[in-house]
């Protein structure tokens, strides 16, 4: 089918909304060369530089990146390398409401502020060559300046925290939404986000099974897409919910099923469904989408010429996205 995976299901995202006085602190007297031996997940404002990877904040940004329970119970996410943070803070800056923001900018110490970020006011710490490989799990970063410390966005709800949210919470519109079932590659999933924004869709819902949008691999794959799409972390029960309540219409992608009829994607397929809201479901190529997704779905396939039988996941998902963006009339006729 269309998942390729053998990543192990992650722990359930479990997003908790700290305020940073309530996170661990280190003691003001720690500094760069040495701190608390707890944890911290607060920089003492005076600390301008870190030169050992021993440094228990450098230890709190390596458990950030590597642990999904961690980066949920902090609310926070490392973000690695100068595009995607340009990426992500510019994309912040033109909103009205920021959905996230930077902390820290952990900077290598012979690196140039990033230009965009000059006049940002966002705390600069400069690191060694050493720390930034700790905070980098790379050998080299020759081609990597910066990491930084940011909010996950409040454009992600995991529900099993938010049960008490109705489903006209969870996105700003949703006449487009992508339904990720059980997608375990980071690397899929981040580029299947990155695809739903490049292609104008309102968000994106997570079923059980799939890896954790705020991955390293996932962030890395979706170039900052997973702060600019709003997401939900859910159960189908509350998928349903959505559909039921805004009236929407599910296709679900499948290379061929030998269970029952099967459409095209064609121009005309798509122009049948522009005025209409939908939910698009893409499921893993080792299992496919789920016995409920397929119940539920009118199944949508992609004609090809060649001899293979399936397309891997993101390529099929981008194909889907861009047929099915949301357009006016005129453009496709």
């Amino acid at each position: 089918m269309w998942f390729s995976s053998s990543f192990p299901q992650p722990s359930p995202l479990s997003l908790c909304k700290h305020s940073s006085q309530s996170l661990t602190k280190i003691p003001a007297a720690g500094g760069a060369a040495g701190c608390s031996a707890a944890t911290p997940s607060i920089l003492p404002f005076h600390v301008k530089s870190i030169t050992s990877t021993s440094n228990p904040f450098v230890k709190h940004c390596v458990k950030l990146r590597n642990s999904t329970s961690y980066r949920h119970s902090h609310g926070s996410v490392l973000l690695v390398g100068t595009t995607p943070i340009r990426e992500m803070f510019n994309f912040q800056e033109s909103k009205d409401e920021k959905a996230s923001r930077i902390d820290c900018l952990l900077l290598h110490e012979n690196a140039e502020v990033p230009e965009d970020l000059v006049e940002s006011g966002i705390r600069i710490v400069r690191v060694s060559s050493v720390v930034m490989k700790k905070l980098c799990g790379v050998q080299s970063t020759e081609s990597i300046d910066a990491v930084s410390l940011v909010k996950i966005p409040s454009t992600f709800h995991n529900l099993d925290d938010d049960h008490h949210q109705g489903f006209s919470k969870w996105f700003p519109s949703v006449f487009r939404i992508l339904v990720l079932d059980g997608i375990q590659d980071p690397g899929n999933l981040g580029t299947l986000l990155r695809s739903a924004v490049a292609f104008g869709w309102d968000g994106a819902f997570l079923l059980p099974g799939c890896c954790d949008p705020f991955n390293e691999k996932a962030l890395r794959a979706s170039r900052g897409a997973s702060f600019q799409l709003p997401m939900v972390s859910g159960q189908w029960s509350d998928l349903q919910s959505l559909v039921d309540g805004s009236k929407m219409k599910i296709l679900a992608g499948d290379p061929g099923s030998k269970d029952g009829p099967v459409s095209c994607l064609t121009n005309e397929l798509a122009y049948s469904l522009i005025d209409t809201k939908l939910c698009l479901v893409l499921g893993s190529e080792g299992s496919g989408i789920s016995e409920k997704a397929r119940e539920a779905s009118e199944l949508v396939s992609i004609r090809m010429g060649g001899e293979f039988e399936s397309l891997n996941v993101s390529v099929a998902g981008g194909i889907f996205l861009f047929m099915l963006q949301p357009q006016k009339k005129e453009l496709v006729k």
